[in-house]
C-alpha cells in the first residue's frame, strides 16, 4: 500500500471542504486529528503497520462533509473504499480502515485499541488549552447551517457533552484529562455568569 499516495489524495478531497465548515475544516484533520493519532499510537506502542492504517482512516474520517453533515462517517468510509484500492489497499485493510472512520461516530463506542485512538484523537481538543477556541469555531459552523444557540445554551451544551465524554485510551487519558477537567471548569463558569 502506499500509504503517501493514499494521503495525499484525501489532502485533495479535504481542500475541497466549503469555507461554512469553521470547525470540520482542513486543519481538524491534518492539524488536529492526524497529529494527535499519531502522538497516542506512539505512546501505545502501537505496531507501525497498524499505525498506518490507523493514520490513514484519520486522513480520511471527515471527507464525507464534501457531501453531507448528518452520517458523514458512511460517506467517508464509502469514499475511502473507492479510492484506497487505487493506492495498492488491500479489501481487508480497507474494512479495518472503514470500521475505524466509523468509530468516530458519536456517541462513540470503540470496541478495539486502534478505534479508540482514532475516537480519541477526534476529541483531543476537549482535553487542550485551545478549547474554547474550537468550541467557537464548531458553534460558529453549526450557526453556518442555521442552528443557532443562546450563550447560555451553548455552555450548558458544551458541559453535558464535556461532562459525558470519556477518553477511552490509557494514553489519552493521561494526556488529556486534567486539561480537560480545567476546561470543563470554565465552561461551568461562563454558565454561572451568563444566567447570574
Amino acid at each position: 500500500m502506499n500509504f503517501d499516495q493514499a494521503t495525499a489524495h484525501a489532502v485533495q478531497l479535504l481542500h475541497r471542504l466549503s469555507p461554512k465548515l469553521t470547525y470540520h475544516d482542513f486543519a481538524h484533520t491534518v492539524s488536529d486529528v492526524v497529529p494527535a493519532a499519531r502522538m497516542l499510537a506512539e505512546a501505545e506502542n502501537l505496531p507501525e503497520y497498524d499505525q498506518i492504517l490507523l493514520l490513514t482512516a484519520a486522513y480520511y474520517h471527515d471527507v464525507g462533509f464534501l457531501e453531507q453533515r448528518q452520517g458523514h462517517e458512511l460517506v467517508s468510509a464509502r469514499i475511502a473504499g473507492e479510492s484506497l484500492p487505487h493506492f495498492g489497499y488491500s479489501r481487508t485493510e480497507i474494512a479495518c480502515i472503514q470500521d475505524l472512520i466509523m468509530a468516530t461516530k458519536l456517541p462513540t463506542n470503540p470496541q478495539t485499541l486502534m478505534q479508540k485512538l482514532i475516537a480519541d484523537a477526534d476529541l483531543d481538543s476537549l482535553g487542550r488549552t485551545d478549547f474554547w477556541s474550537r468550541s467557537m469555531a464548531l458553534r460558529a459552523e453549526m450557526a453556518a447551517q442555521q442552528i443557532y444557540f443562546s450563550d447560555a445554551d451553548w455552555y450548558a451544551n458544551q458541559i453535558a457533552f464535556l461532562s459525558s465524554h470519556r477518553y477511552w485510551s490509557e494514553a489519552a487519558r493521561q494526556l488529556r484529562d486534567a486539561q480537560k477537567a480545567l476546561n470543563l471548569a470554565d465552561m461551568t463558569a461562563r454558565l454561572h455568569a451568563e444566567v447570574g
